[in-house]
């Protein structure tokens, strides 16, 4: 009888230590998906705007605008460092805007840039990538010393933050004032500011920054204009990183270290 009690009292010490190493295991796995860096999902819907996905970059379109909400998409430190095309500006319309999007003549005679939201030197590394960043819905109306400058200026430094830290996500896109200025037969909105979001998602430094500028030129150094992701959230109310865990998605939309992308002051 004592065996019996014995060889029940060991079974149920086994069976209790397997629980409790069970348990733990699963409280490792929930704590480690919650502190892995993760990639993000697309930015929140804007007004049920259209969501079109070209190959290499995808965005909103506001038809009411005529131009993205936003555009999102990948740079990477192997697509900038191979072998480049040379730019054939082969601006046409959108055949996967529903709405149809703003044509060439919009702009002409407007006195603004064709301004690419996913600019061509970042997708330059392929004849297709290249082309598809000439789509009308990919454009929105710059101020030409805006657009060939510090909006260059910026768009450059992303090129080198994406060889410098391998991988990085880029959103970008226009805000708009109540008083909106409008080109062309289709009304294209003129922005009143642009902004650019970068992500880097590789360790060791999981980190993101936020730029909001102004159209217009500008002579000031890019450390200026740097702002955290929720800053520009609360300028746009749209939700760049919701499908990120909580904790990585509050840590790197709320804090600004500018020391981490090294910008010139």
């Amino acid at each position: 009888m004592k065996k019996i009690i014995i060889l029940i009292v060991i079974l149920l010490l086994i069976l209790l230590v397997v629980f409790c190493y069970m348990r733990i295991n699963e409280q490792v796995a929930v704590e480690t998906e919650t502190l892995m860096p993760a990639q993000p999902g697309l930015p929140s819907e804007v007004g049920g705007n259209q969501v079109i996905e070209h190959n290499y970059y995808t965005l909103s379109y506001n038809e009411q605008l005529e131009q993205p909400d936003w555009v999102m998409y990948k740079l990477t430190s192997a697509s900038l460092t191979g072998e480049t095309f040379k730019r054939k500006d082969d601006f046409r319309v959108d055949s996967l805007v529903a709405t149809g999007s703003a044509t060439l003549k919009d702009y002409k005679g407007s006195g603004f840039d064709r301004g690419h939201l996913c600019p061509a030197a970042d997708m330059a590394w392929s004849k297709q990538s290249l082309s598809e960043t000439f789509y009308m819905s990919n454009m929105s109306p710059q101020k030409p010393r805006f657009n060939r400058g510090i909006w260059k200026k910026l768009e450059t430094r992303v090129r080198k933050w994406a060889i410098e830290n391998e991988e990085i996500y880029v959103v970008t896109g226009p805000v708009f004032s109540d008083n909106l200025d409008a080109i062309g037969q289709n009304e294209v909105a003129v922005p009143e500011y642009y902004y650019k979001i970068i992500y880097d998602y590789i360790e060791p430094e999981i980190k993101a920054i936020g730029f909001v500028m102004k159209n217009e030129s500008s002579k000031e150094p890019l450390f200026n204009f740097a702002v955290t992701v929720d800053s520009v959230e609360n300028l746009t109310n749209i939700d760049f990183f919701s499908s990120l865990p909580d904790y990585f998605e509050n840590e790197i939309e709320s804090h600004l270290n500018t020391r981490l992308w090294q910008i010139e002051k």
